[in-house]
C-alpha cells in the first residue's frame, strides 16, 4: 500500500482552498528597525554635525575680532592739509641758508668794515701757487691799524693752526699766559705770537709771528696784504 502521511491529531491540516495561499506562504512582516541606544551611531552623526558648526562659528568670530584688532592698532597716517576740506595748506619749512662761500685769493677777501676793530679776523682761502689748490688763510686786523695774512697750514707739515682769542684757553689748553690773541698749533702746541717776528724762509728774513712756545719750525708762511679802498687784498704767499 501506498505509504500515507500521517497525520498528527493535534496539528490538523488547514483545509485547502482555491486562490488562498496556505499561511506557511504568506510574506512576513518586515522586522521594526533595531531601536537606537544613546551613544550609536545614528545619534553620533548629527551631534558631530552640530559641533563642527558651533566650530566654524566660533573660528568667524575669533578671525573677525582678529582684523578689527589689526586695524584698529595699526598707526594711521596723519591727513595732509589736501584731504582735510577747507584746512590751510601747510607752508613748507625754511630751508638752511647756505654758509658764504669763503673768498679765494690772490684777490679781495675782506673789506675793513668786517675788521674795523682790533684783532678782528676773517678766514680765506689762497690758492696755492704750486699745486694750484686753494688753502685755508685768514687775515687779522693789528691793534696798530696794519693787517695781517697767513696760511693756516703749519709750516712744512699737515696740522692746521688755530687763532685764539680766549686767553682762558691759552693758559689751560696750551700751559701759556698772554695778555692778547696768539696763532697755535693744536698737533704739537706750538704757540705763535703775532706782534713779535722771527726768521722766515731765508736767516735774514723777519715774519711776523714768532715761536714763544713749542717745537714748531717757523714762524706761519705770510701772505701779503694790501688795502684797496674799502677792499682787502690778499697778494702773494712768501
Amino acid at each position: 500500500m501506498p505509504d500515507q502521511k500521517k497525520i498528527d491529531p493535534f496539528k490538523p491540516q488547514q483545509p485547502s482552498i482555491p486562490g488562498v495561499l496556505p499561511s506557511e506562504a504568506k510574506a512576513k512582516p518586515e522586522a521594526p528597525p533595531p531601536p537606537e541606544y544613546p551613544g550609536s551611531p545614528q545619534q553620533k552623526a548629527p551631534a558631530n554635525i552640530k559641533l563642527i558648526a558651533i566650530a566654524a562659528v566660533g573660528a568667524l568670530i575669533i578671525l573677525a575680532g582678529l582684523v578689527y584688532w589689526s586695524r584698529s592698532s595699526s598707526p594711521r597716517p596723519a591727513a595732509t592739509s589736501a584731504n582735510i576740506a577747507g584746512a590751510p595748506a601747510a607752508t613748507p619749512a625754511d630751508a638752511p641758508k647756505p654758509a658764504p662761500s669763503a673768498l679765494i685769493g690772490p684777490g679781495p677777501v675782506a673789506t675793513t668794515e668786517e675788521l674795523a676793530k682790533p684783532w678782528s679776523a676773517k678766514r680765506f682761502l689762497f690758492r696755492n701757487s704750486v699745486t694750484g689748490q686753494p688753502e685755508p688763510a685768514m687775515v687779522v686786523r693789528l691793534p696798530g691799524g696794519g693787517y695781517w695774512g697767513f696760511s693756516l697750514l703749519e709750516p712744512f707739515g699737515n696740522c692746521e693752526l688755530e687763532y685764539v682769542t680766549n686767553l682762558d684757553k691759552l693758559r689751560t689748553d696750551y700751559r701759556f699766559r698772554a695778555d692778547h690773541p696768539m696763532v697755535v698749533d693744536p698737533c704739537n702746541h706750538t704757540v705763535y705770537d703775532l706782534l713779535r717776528y722771527g726768521g722766515g724762509a731765508a736767516n735774514d728774513e723777519l715774519v711776523r709771528g714768532v715761536i714763544v712756545q713749542g717745537t714748531g719750525i717757523r714762524p706761519p708762511m705770510a701772505i701779503e696784504i694790501r688795502v684797496d679802498g674799502k677792499q682787502i687784498v690778499a697778494v702773494r704767499e712768501e
